[in-house]
């Protein structure tokens, strides 16, 4: 491993048993696949995933923060894989009343995925595991989760309470 470390964040909207996901296509790291919309952090973003995920979400959808409730850091994760270390920060929220998005953005397509689907869905290895996970306990507790990825599958512990 050369030391190089790559940190992105990403923003999943929950609404009833649906959650908005993004087919990427054309991404710097991952083949096509479902995930939730984000990207890499800018580097004056470095100490601030919360201002990188808005960004992201405002440059892929035109959405603001105004225009979403409970924005919350839920999960953070971390996995060695192809020669980096891969830190991501995964947000959930949900629309507020009366605020619609585009079906498509400039990274590919958007969709209201049902909960149940979502295991179906060809996602990235730890984005596949933080879902799975929030399907099963995450979705009904406040905690921020930390998750260290390997061949084995990912190990959640809870870091503490998650801050609104």
């Amino acid at each position: 491993m050369d030391g190089k470390l790559r940190q992105m964040t990403a923003l999943y909207l929950v609404d009833r048993e649906r959650i908005l996901m993004l087919y990427r296509i054309g991404s710097r790291v991952v083949e096509p696949s479902w995930c939730g919309i984000g990207g890499h952090f800018e580097p004056e973003e470095l100490n601030d995933s919360r201002a990188c995920v808005l960004r992201e979400v405002r440059e892929e959808t035109g959405m603001t923060e105004e225009e979403m409730e409970g924005l919350c850091l839920r999960y953070v994760t971390m996995r060695h894989t192809k020669g980096e270390i891969r830190f991501n920060h995964y947000y959930f929220a949900s629309l507020k009343p009366g605020v619609t998005l585009p079906e498509t953005c400039p990274e590919g397509k958007l969709e209201w995925v049902p909960m149940s689907e979502m295991p179906e869905r060809n996602m990235p290895v730890t984005a596949g595991h933080v879902l799975e996970h929030y399907l099963r306990e995450g979705k009904d507790t406040d905690w921020l989760y930390g998750g260290v990825t390997t061949e084995n599958g990912t190990v959640f512990s809870v870091m503490g309470k998650a801050e609104k």
